[in-house]
């Protein structure tokens, strides 16, 4: 896999050319494909959603030079594509905004290539990305969505090992949180209400579990179409213009 090339969407890969790979098996590849797609112009290909909370695109077949001609036009169409029902637009000006985050592997024979779409723009009330975890989750994570997240891996801040440590003795012991934890305030309110004395012996296991729910939100965040009837309607009609 690689990073995106843009800002906000991409990663280490603005500094310098890089694939990643490895034998880790990430969340994403066992998400199901939503529906089927037969190309007629690139013999043998099939594409498909798949079922994830990022807007991806995956493509199967057994000619690898025929999936990479696909593959790049299906990013040159991604390039300029704009739905400004969605919030979708290609470019400011001659800045781009669209590209893909791309992921290869091979599976019983067949090549997939998972095309993850992406979009850095921002706007006055977004300034880190319109596409980008919303404000509400930057107490847990705020910082860029690349590659190995976008396969559902969190890479999360190494300041929270400690700071979920202590909310969850606070929560614990019924006790004040302290000055640095004051940035989770809302959140463990929530928790509270929501788990109250239930929680017992078991906050650990509950932070645990809603950090991961919040990890959730934030691929869906920097999904394009959105995870609705109004995103995946919009979905199929950027897969109808690849033919």
């Amino acid at each position: 896999g690689s990073n995106a090339d843009l800002p906000i969407v991409g990663g280490s890969i603005l500094a310098h050319d890089h694939f990643q790979g490895g034998c880790y098996r990430f969340a994403m590849e066992d998400a199901i494909c939503m529906d089927e797609y037969h190309s007629q112009a690139y013999k043998g290909i099939t594409y498909s959603r798949l079922y994830w909370p990022l807007s991806v695109i995956r493509i199967k077949g057994v000619n690898r030079v025929v999936m990479a001609h696909f593959a790049a036009k299906v990013l040159q169409l991604w390039k300029n594509y704009e739905d400004p029902s969605l919030q979708l637009s290609s470019h400011t000006g001659k800045i781009p905004h669209n590209t893909i985050t791309p992921i290869a592997r091979m599976r019983d024979g067949v090549y997939e290539l998972d095309l993850v779409l992406r979009n850095n723009r921002t706007s006055e009330e977004r300034p880190f990305g319109i596409f980008h975890p919303a404000p509400k989750w930057h107490h847990i994570k705020k910082e860029n969505i690349g590659l190995i997240e976008v396969m559902g891996l969190a890479v999360l801040p190494s300041r929270l090992k400690q700071e979920l440590d202590e909310i969850a003795n606070a929560l614990q012991h019924s006790e004040m949180l302290k000055d640095h934890l004051q940035i989770h305030k809302p959140w463990v309110e929530e928790l509270k209400q929501r788990y109250g004395d239930e929680a017992d012996q078991a906050w650990d296991a509950i932070i645990h579990h809603e950090v991961g729910m919040i990890f959730s939100h934030v691929l869906e965040d920097a999904g394009v179409f959105k995870q609705e009837e109004a995103g995946q309607a919009g979905f199929v009609r950027f897969l109808q213009t690849m033919e």
